[in-house]
């Protein structure tokens, strides 16, 4: 029977040709197997328990109602760093937006007429006149996949760049230059800074990381960048701190009536990673994690599980969700040793208060492996079992 993958929003081509024909099939069941997504609200749109995984073609998930997937035994994965370059060039160019007033000089440009339109434009340039970025500070709150690479091209500009990321991997580390100055706290970098940029994901911690308190930190006519999501900096104390004119400009990706309108904010509509090249890799490799996943029961790039990866390698896979109590290991390979199979290799991982447990077997009659799911079930804690059978 092929599984069937669902899409929201639209989905690259390029992302739905990783789905082979002869084992999947696209929007063709009200049963489906997975999910596939960009922006689509999934807070109000139903998944049943079949849906075994939902794919975000992004980085951000908080369009995705993670414990409520977690506890239907459904996997949820993002496509971190998919779209970095795409949100790296648009910080540059709007780096030098924000100095060269480029958008109003070529307005007033094409008003121009008459027979000395060059004459009146010279005269008129030095209406426009602005800054460079080279020299100045740049301050990078975040140094993960968008961060970094912020970072390093900012630094190739000619601007001193300062990091700020207590929570930084050890994966992003290696990708930051050592010569990089970092602030052990974000009270350190402010002030010494004539731009900051934003790039850490949204969550309860980060919700207005960037308040009144952390505004009068920062240099008079600084400007400040905010292009990655929507409530990591509070727009009431913006207004204010643009009004008292201590803060120049905020340049954001995300709009609301609070700064709509303000002739020192400039709002582009969300088009952070919005490139054909950022939304093909992201459909790409959303899709490469679904197959992944739904083949080999090997979880990568999940924001709800962990990732726990192990080679397939014996006939049958047997992959158990369940909540992360004592003794669960225990009582799963008691079953199976009730049932006299044995296990040829095993894996168990925790996040929070789930766990993810692969066991490999050998090969069994279809319906010992039925019953043996059955009596998995039973166990309270388990959440969804899946029975694998190795096609490689």
């Amino acid at each position: 029977m092929k599984m069937d993958i669902k899409t929201y929003n639209v989905i690259a081509q390029q992302g739905l040709d990783v789905f082979p024909t002869e084992k999947y099939t696209v929007n063709q069941s009200q049963k489906p197997t997975a999910l596939l997504i960009r922006s689509q609200d999934m807070h109000k749109t139903h998944f049943g328990t079949n849906v075994l995984a939902i794919a975000r073609a992004g980085a951000g998930v908080n369009n995705i109602p993670l414990i409520e997937a977690a506890n239907n035994g459904t996997v949820v994965f993002n496509t971190p760093g998919s779209n970095a370059n795409a949100v790296k060039e648009l910080i540059i160019a709007l780096l030098v937006l924000a100095v060269r007033p480029v958008v109003p000089a070529a307005a007033w440009a094409k008003k121009v007429v008459g027979a000395d339109v060059s004459l009146q434009t010279e005269k008129g340039k030095n209406h426009f006149a602005g800054t460079e970025i080279q020299g100045k500070t740049l301050g990078v709150i975040g140094l993960g996949n968008v961060g970094s690479r912020v970072a390093q091209a900012a630094a190739n500009l000619g601007m001193r760049v300062i990091g700020y990321d207590p929570y930084i991997s050890v994966e992003h580390a290696w990708k930051v230059s050592n010569q990089l100055p970092r602030a052990e706290k974000l009270a350190q970098l402010l002030p010494k800074c004539d731009f900051v940029t934003i790039h850490i994901p949204y969550t309860d911690k980060n919700r207005d990381l960037i308040t009144a308190k952390e505004l009068a930190l920062m240099k008079d006519q600084a400007i400040l960048f905010n292009y990655s999501r929507w409530g990591i900096v509070n727009e009431d104390d913006v207004v204010v701190a643009l009004n008292q004119k201590h803060l120049r400009k905020y340049v954001t990706d995300f709009s609301s009536n609070k700064i709509v309108g303000h002739p020192k904010i400039m709002i582009t509509p969300h088009i952070g990673g919005t490139t054909q090249e950022a939304e093909t890799n992201g459909a790409v490799m959303a899709a490469q994690t679904l197959r992944k996943y739904l083949e080999t029961g090997n979880i990568v790039n999940s924001v709800n599980f962990p990732t726990v990866e192990m080679p397939f390698e014996s006939p049958v896979r047997m992959t158990m969700i369940h909540q992360n109590v004592p003794n669960m290991v225990g009582r799963i390979t008691t079953i199976l040793a009730n049932d006299d199979i044995n296990i040829d290799n095993m894996i168990n991982k925790s996040r929070g208060q789930f766990a993810y447990t692969v066991i490999d077997i050998g090969q069994q009659p279809a319906e010992q492996l039925e019953t043996l799911q059955k009596e998995l079930l039973e166990i309270p804690e388990v959440i969804r079992v899946r029975v694998l059978k190795n096609e490689f």
